[in-house]
């Protein structure tokens, strides 16, 4: 099968569905420039690599402790020679990362999860062509140590919210997959039959019902979908690792820079009218421990775990970090900086609101002392099938039209197939130019006749306004047949009126195309390009 197929970029900023911010980011505005290092183009590459080999948190001792944890990770997974190869990589002081970091979302939750992996698999593969001197080791961070099920504990297929029922609490990684069988019995309906409907079973049975808790299960999976691209994926919630976080710990806990620093940056953030996306706390760290995973507070001069009887004196709690430091879970305040202290990492690959939220984080990392990454916004991309892209040629659909608000959509695609001009807008432009030689006329007799005059425009203009919205009203009812497909077709593409990306599992499209997916999705992928793909497939 030929995996060659149509391509149509869009500015991010034309699709309408991402923030001004995020695209005076991708624009590389002067006003934000202060709040990151570098811009993610090939050429800035080459000073992140030296100076991240220059810093303080990249040594062999912590390569080497990095390259082990990933092996024991690994050692009851079936694993390509490529990511085996790239985990012993990371020893060498000229082997970098470049990580994207996601959730541990049931059978991986929306699109964007692919996209997120393709994007940093097709960076690391793009920086290798122009500096083979060096290594690039493409890296999943799953965030096994969040808390937030009710985000990850579904997905949507066709339509419906396929979801799982648990009661437990704490970290989400260590959640046991008990009572995923009955999951298992939903998607067998729900898939059908046939070749790829079975592997997305055996699938969803080996990750979910032979792992016995959600990190586990999650790492099979991505494995089995990326690893023969050579994708890392990392489980950081272990206390080797941990243990490297140790100063940093130590000195967020007893100093607090990171509220002074992030809140600082915060109220200059705002003066530039961005919507902040998190908040820095007095301590920016959870207690996690069996089921519990609760705020470190400081109150009476005491470090306690909120809504427990846990509390130390300051050095109880140093002694207790330096023991169990894997108790000691970071927030989405010192999480990226966890990262960055325990990977050679160049690039964190991320959606928009992730590009916000790190935005506001590189003073704390200048004062803890750790390199800042590049920050690269994720691909996003719209996949339509032959069919479908038949069926909007024929109806004379764009694929910028297809992002426009139902509304706006249907009015335009009525205006464009009707027999009768819709548009007043000339008739408009020539009632406002007939009243421009009134008001000379009343200016020259009576200043008084200058409101009426105005009153008379407002009023016939309003009545022109008002035909142009019943014609467009009586035409959508003529033409209601070739308006309703219009509608179906943006409705699959767009469901619930929001981007397919953030809807829809991958398991639809795999139904579609099977193991074909994922490398035409490499393919067709282009990381740095900063553009919305639409794509045919």
């Amino acid at each position: 099968m030929s995996l060659s197929q149509p391509t149509n970029y869009i500015p991010f900023r034309e699709t309408n569905y991402f923030s001004n911010f995020i695209c005076n980011y991708l624009e590389e505005s002067e006003d934000l420039k202060p709040f990151y290092n570098r811009f993610p183009n090939l050429e800035n590459f080459e000073a992140q690599i030296k100076e991240k080999a220059n810093s303080n948190e990249v040594s062999k001792t912590t390569r080497k402790i990095l390259s082990e944890t990933l092996k024991a990770q690994y050692a009851t997974l079936e694993t390509s020679e490529l990511t085996l190869a790239r985990i012993e990589s990371l020893k060498d002081e000229n082997t970098f990362t470049i990580t994207t970091g996601h959730q541990l979302n049931l059978f991986t939750g929306p699109l964007y999860f692919l996209y997120k992996i393709i994007s940093t698999l097709n960076l690391a593969k793009q920086l290798k062509v122009k500096h083979p001197n060096y290594n690039f080791v493409p890296v999943y961070w799953m965030a096994s140590e969040d808390h937030d099920f009710e985000e990850i504990n579904y997905f949507n297929f066709k339509g419906k919210k396929i979801q799982w029922a648990s009661q437990q609490t704490g970290a989400v990684g260590h959640f046991s997959t008990e009572g995923l069988d009955a999951v298992l019995e939903v998607i067998s309906t729900e898939f059908g039959a046939g070749k790829n409907a079975k592997q997305l079973k055996i699938w969803f049975k080996e990750a979910y019902l032979n792992h016995p808790n959600l990190a586990d299960a999650t790492r099979y999976l991505a494995n089995e979908l990326f690893g023969v691209h050579g994708l890392v994926i990392l489980d950081s919630d272990h206390r080797d690792l941990k243990r490297l976080f140790i100063p940093n710990i130590e000195k967020e806990l007893v100093e607090q820079t990171a509220f002074k620093k992030v809140s600082e940056t915060n109220k200059t953030l705002e003066n530039l009218g961005l919507k902040i996306q998190v908040n820095p706390r007095e301590i920016n760290f959870f207690y996690i421990n069996k089921g519990l995973r609760e705020r470190i507070v400081f109150e009476d001069n005491t470090f306690k775990v909120n809504n427990t009887m846990i509390s130390w004196t300051k050095s109880e709690m140093l002694k207790h970090l330096y023991e169990v430091p894997e108790r000691f879970s970071p927030n989405v305040i010192m999480r990226p900086l966890y990262q960055e202290v325990i990977l050679p990492n160049l690039c964190y690959t991320g959606g928009g609101g992730e590009m916000i939220y790190w935005l506001q984080l590189k003073s704390n990392f200048e004062a803890q002392g750790v390199t800042f990454p590049m920050l690269l916004l994720r691909n996003s991309a719209l996949v339509k099938t032959r069919k479908q892209s038949e069926k909007l040629e024929k109806l004379d659909i764009s694929d910028k039209d297809l992002f426009l608000k139902r509304s706006s959509f249907i009015n335009k695609k009525i205006r464009k197939i009707s027999n009768i001009d819709i548009d007043f807008s000339q008739q408009i432009q020539h009632l406002e130019d007939q009243f421009k030689d009134l008001y000379l006329i009343a200016a020259q007799t009576d200043a008084s006749f200058v409101g009426a005059v105005k009153a008379q425009e407002i009023k016939q203009l309003k009545g022109l306004k008002h035909l142009e919205k019943r014609l467009l009203k009586a035409q959508k009812r003529k033409l209601v047949d070739q308006i309703d497909r219009c509608t179906v077709l943006q409705e699959q593409l767009f469901p619930n009126e929001s981007l397919q990306e953030r809807n829809t599992n991958f398991s639809e499209l795999y139904l579609e195309y099977g193991d074909q997916l994922i490398p035409k999705l490499l393919k067709s992928l282009a990381p740095l390009k900063g553009e919305f793909l639409v794509l045919t497939i």
